[in-house]
């Protein structure tokens, strides 16, 4: 169970919530998540989950990986930031946390109240539409909010139509 949203109590504003990994469909969630944040007043959120190492190291060698880790997640987050301020002019939040996808994602959004929908956004390969849409979608009716999944397909007017 989630808990009660915020957003729409005075003093709050809805968070849209994308998610930063290396694929390619990341982009479009991004770009649909930003243009809805714009559109609505509301707040953008970009999320950068880095994932556990299998192997454990030596100490020193375990901190040269997670800083590195660090290194590329902010870099990513800066990257994206950085093309959302110059297109549209908001700044959105910026979030790096350790864990599994999924699990991490829940967490954010439990613990703010102010994030009101996930954007993902659904590949277009034969594979399926991406390790994330598929595994937020094999969690069906638990997920605690609403989901909008944009096709990878839709150029930067379609979504500025629809936002």
């Amino acid at each position: 169970m989630v808990s009660k949203r915020l957003s729409r109590e005075a003093g709050h504003r809805r968070k849209f919530l994308a998610i930063i990994d290396d694929t390619p469909e990341c982009e479009r969630a991004v770009a649909y998540a930003s243009r809805r944040a714009q559109t609505t007043g509301g707040v953008l959120v970009l999320l950068y989950v880095i994932e556990p190492g299998e192997v454990q190291h030596w100490l020193g060698v375990e901190k040269i990986i997670r800083d590195e880790a660090m290194a590329t997640a902010n870099a990513a987050l800066d990257g994206y930031a950085g093309k959302v301020r110059e297109k549209l002019g908001i700044e959105p939040e910026l979030v790096v946390r350790e864990g599994k996808p999924a699990e991490e994602i829940h967490k954010l959004i439990e613990d703010d109240q102010d994030i009101a929908i996930l954007v993902l956004a659904a590949g277009a390969s034969k594979e399926g539409p991406g390790p994330l849409v598929a595994s937020i979608a094999g969690k069906g009716a638990a997920f605690p909010i609403p989901v909008t999944v944009v096709p990878m397909n839709l150029s930067d007017q379609d979504i500025d139509s629809l936002a």
